[in-house]
């Protein structure tokens, strides 16, 4: 009976790894960005702790009401705002935005060249464990995690190997 609970455990917990391993990386393969919502200028479209997931766009499609995530500032702070104006300047497009939980639009406009992409879906809440895996002591935690799910998976094959060693031996 407790093999059997075990199993069950093992299971999930197997499945609940591949699951993340999807949204976190396989989306990836597809061209999709991930990015973790880390303020509310998007409430309630995005939602702070939310994964959004952007793939790249030709800029020539984006118009006004788009939302985009775009580099803000020399410091590679990235951003998702809605397009509030396209301003075609001589030296290239450049977009006006603004968080929709915000009163005004940016100071600065963004040029063209730091738009990364568009928003394609997000997943709430998801970012927040995204983000602690990424950096320590999340990312030890999650190693450590790694191994207890191996060892938990494969402890029952050693144990009953091993048993039955012994039972032969005897």
């Amino acid at each position: 009976m407790r093999r059997r609970y075990w199993g069950i455990f093992t299971t999930i917990a197997v499945g609940f790894v591949l699951l993340l391993s999807i949204l976190l990386v396989v989306f990836r393969l597809f061209g999709y960005e991930i990015y973790t919502v880390m303020s509310g200028s998007m409430e309630p479209n995005y939602h702070v702790g939310s994964l959004i997931y952007v793939k790249p766009v030709d800029i020539d499609e984006l118009e006004e009401n788009d939302v985009i995530t775009f580099v803000a500032d020399e410091n590679n702070t990235i951003v998702t705002h809605r397009i509030v104006e396209v301003v075609n300047a001589d030296n290239g497009k450049r977009f006006r935005t603004k968080g929709d939980a915000n009163d005004v639009p940016d100071a600065k406009e963004v040029h063209y060249k730091n738009v990364l992409g568009r928003p394609e879906f997000s997943i709430p809440l998801l970012g927040y464990l995204a983000f602690h895996i990424q950096h320590p002591p999340g990312l030890y935690i999650a190693i450590v995690v790694a191994i207890g799910l191996l060892f938990v998976v494969f402890y029952p094959t050693v144990y009953d190997k091993r048993k039955e060693k012994t039972a032969s031996k005897k």
